[in-house]
């Protein structure tokens, strides 16, 4: 067991956090954004970026070879089901994708938003790590963090409709 602390504040014990989520023993700030037969979408607000989202594999392995061919083709639909409301609803005109297998968590991907505010820290994928970090410290705000709860719901809206 890993034991984990949560954006909230909350502390939890669980072998992969990623399987906790997915399987819903432990609910994402913000709830689930999406969910298909094989993937889950939700945000994590340590990181209060509206539109930000990860859609990570219920299914418990570390890399794309991995996944099946219904899985695929489910991750590439459900990553284009969000990345069209990411725009029509919030107006985000360019996303950052990152997945990594040398994780503790199971697959999935991150889909990072670009505002013109993160420009300040580059225009490269280089230029992303600094923009995490500068919104888990800096932006942590009520504010902030009601606007960012405000966006999960609308893309939860969309994208279950």
């Amino acid at each position: 067991m890993r034991r984990i602390q949560l954006a909230n504040g909350t502390t939890v014990e669980v072998e992969c956090l990623s399987c906790a989520l997915v399987n819903g023993v432990v609910e994402p700030d913000g709830g689930v954004i999406y969910e298909s037969d094989y993937f889950h979408a939700h945000q994590d607000v340590a990181y209060p970026i509206r539109g930000l989202v990860i859609l990570a594999s219920k299914r418990h392995v570390k890399s794309l070879d991995e996944l099946t061919e219904e899985e695929k083709i489910d991750y590439i639909q459900v990553l284009s089901k969000i990345r069209e409301s990411q725009r029509k609803v919030l107006g985000i005109e360019y996303v950052y994708y990152f997945y990594n297998e040398d994780t503790t968590h199971h697959f999935h991907t991150w889909m990072v938003p670009r505002y013109e505010w993160m420009y300040d820290f580059g225009r490269s994928v280089e230029s992303v790590r600094p923009v995490l970090l500068h919104a888990r410290n800096e932006m942590n705000d009520d504010e902030n963090m009601e606007e960012v709860k405000k966006s999960i719901a609308a893309l939860t809206v969309e994208l279950n409709r």
